[in-house]
């Protein structure tokens, strides 16, 4: 003979159940991760031969200067002062500089996994002119090897350079060697000698081709910065410390310009840089040693950046992962569902009938997984969501004893993932349309077990009132 536990002893076995299923939810929740480090680690196989992210730089124009200084100091007692001389750098950035970018973007896959590469082509001009404070920055005119100039572009990761790299001064083409970048890109990127009297501003115009994947950003430098970027992906999205002055996004691209001044990137467009000893000459040990500010060393600083990134419309492991915390709740409604046929309409449900459809449930976020990185996340939602309701209504029959509670109990399920398929979708709503749905929820649940005499636990008589009069709770059967 079977025993009838009492409602309070039923809702604690229930919720004891739904913890223990805490436990294969958190490790699909491990799933989910591991599988986005592998997905993080194919993409980036698929970007080591081609290029990552890149941050491009400059131009600028590099120009070695001599400076002389007096030393002193001690030699067998005696003080002996004595000249030296030092090379330095004299960094100086344009006073125009406008630059247009076109991306052409592309997917590449490995096995199921997939990421997004380009090809940049960038054309720009650029014109640069002595400023007449140089004797503020302690740098005499007559003092610049103007015919040692140099011109240097910064490019993050030159892997993706291809041969097309131009740059002219004046109709006369320079000749470009790799490396001697800038400060913003460790040093990485290729150069050009230019020699300039300095009598006329130096007019430079380039173009160059770059492979890269996932961003593509800016520095600019200078008296003004002018950068357009076009490109037929759909989605792209804008960061940095630069947002663009004016954008146009739609199914068929995106365009973007920027318009940067001096007066917001916090520099002056002459700076010194750093300083090497000329042959058989010794350094000053006092020697002050000027470097470029450090929000441009690197290529961290992305608060003097504009940055565009091509990015996925849906990230399937992110909408997986919001899914799976999501996952208790739906347990929760599921098992309050089978409750509430046993204790209002007479169903009795055994504690494994309780583990197996919760195993059920927890299937379904690991079948979401599993097919989302085959065929896409909306595909693979509504075919776990129409497998899990499947096999629970027909598993429910047999536990409920009925079709119509176990087409109810479909239903709820449908409407569940209907719901929680929602909630992924209205990232900025879904804690707003949540708290109302759970607030439906205990409605409904309070207004269902309002009859429930829930004092009959451990078989006690408490006094229950019931219009008005006074009378002993029923025993609860052993």
């Amino acid at each position: 003979m079977r025993v009838e536990r009492s409602p309070g002893v039923k809702l604690l076995f229930v919720g004891l159940v739904g913890f223990a299923l805490l436990v294969p939810l958190l490790m699909v929740y491990a799933l989910v991760s591991d599988r986005q480090h592998q997905a993080r680690t194919a993409q980036n196989s698929i970007t080591q031969g081609w290029g990552g992210a890149q941050t491009l730089a400059g131009p600028v124009l590099v120009i070695p200067y001599d400076e002389e200084s007096t030393v002193s100091e001690t030699r067998n007692g005696q003080s002996i002062t004595r000249r030296v001389t030092s090379r330095r750098e004299l960094f100086l950035a344009p006073q125009t500089h406008e630059a247009t970018t076109e991306l052409e973007p592309e997917r590449r896959k490995k096995s199921i996994y997939e990421t997004v590469i380009y090809l940049a082509k960038t054309n720009g001009t650029a014109s640069f002119t002595l400023p007449d404070d140089l004797p503020r920055l302690g740098v005499e005119r007559d003092a610049l090897r103007l015919d040692d100039a140099e011109l240097r572009f910064g490019i993050s990761d030159p892997r993706g350079l291809q041969g097309d790299a131009s740059a002219t001064i004046d109709g006369q083409k320079l000749v470009l060697k790799p490396g001697k970048g800038t400060d913003e890109t460790s040093g990485s990127g290729f150069h050009g000698y230019a020699g300039w009297d300095a009598a006329e501003p130096l007019e430079l115009t380039y173009a160059y081709s770059l492979r890269g994947s996932r961003s593509i950003s800016l520095v600019p430098r200078g008296g003004r910065t002018d950068w357009a970027v076009t490109s037929p992906w759909p989605h792209p999205s804008f960061a940095g410390g630069f947002l663009p002055d004016g954008r146009e996004v739609d199914d068929g691209g995106f365009s973007a310009r920027w318009s940067i001044a001096n007066l917001a990137l916090g520099q002056s467009i002459a700076t010194i840089g750093g300083n090497s000893a000329a042959p058989q000459q010794a350094m000053p040990a006092d020697y002050p040693v000027v470097s470029l500010p450090q929000t441009y060393a690197g290529t961290g600083g992305s608060g003097q950046m504009a940055e565009v990134r091509l990015v996925e419309p849906v990230d399937l492991y992110s909408q997986v992962d919001r899914s799976v915390k999501y996952g208790f709740l739906v347990i929760g409604f599921t098992f309050l569902t089978f409750l509430m046929f046993d204790l209002v309409a007479g169903a009795r449900v055994a504690a494994a009938e309780y583990l197996l459809t919760g195993a059920g449930l927890v299937l379904f976020f690991v079948l979401l997984l599993a097919f989302a990185e085959v065929i896409g996340f909306a595909a693979a939602f509504a075919g776990a969501t129409l497998a899990i309701v499947g096999l629970l209504t027909a598993y429910s029959m047999a536990v409920l004893g009925t079709r119509k509670r176990a087409l109810t109990v479909g239903a709820i399920l449908l409407g569940l993932y209907a719901m929680l398929y929602v909630l992924l979708s209205l990232e900025d709503l879904s804690l707003l349309i949540g708290s109302v749905i759970l607030f439906v929820a205990l409605s409904g649940v309070m207004y269902a077990t309002r009859s429930i005499d829930w004092s009959s636990v451990g078989g006690r008589k408490n006094p229950v009132e019931r219009d008005g009069v006074e009378t002993a709770a029923e025993e609860a059967p052993a």
